[in-house]
């Protein structure tokens, strides 16, 4: 496989990654809070998704550090979008508009 070839497909999968990652970690905030049991269901939640990102890490970079370096870009992009995404819809609002809300 060509060199920009690998890098893209490591990055789309380093936001496949990444959209598992926090996606699940957004699934188990809402889960454990209303758990009788949140400290398990956060303890499983964190070793499955760090085992199954990190195995998804070592085998797209499968020994190169640019790969892993793009997968790494992908995941992080992820984050963002992710944060993005579940913001509170009050936060959508521009900052100009809230400046102007808040005016004398």
């Amino acid at each position: 496989m060509n060199e920009p070839l690998s890098l893209a497909f490591a990055l789309a999968a380093g936001v496949l990654l990444g959209a598992f990652f926090y996606g699940a970690l957004w699934w188990t905030v809402r889960r454990g809070v209303s758990s009788q049991r949140p400290a398990l269901w956060f303890f499983g939640s964190s070793l499955l998704r760090m085992s199954i990102t990190l195995a998804g890490f070592y085998w797209v970079a499968g020994g190169l550090w640019e790969r892993l370096l793009a997968c790494l870009l992908g995941f992080v992009m992820a984050r963002l979008i992710v944060i993005w995404l579940t913001r509170p819809a009050a936060e959508h609002r521009s900052r100009r508009a809230r400046e102007a809300s808040h005016a004398p």
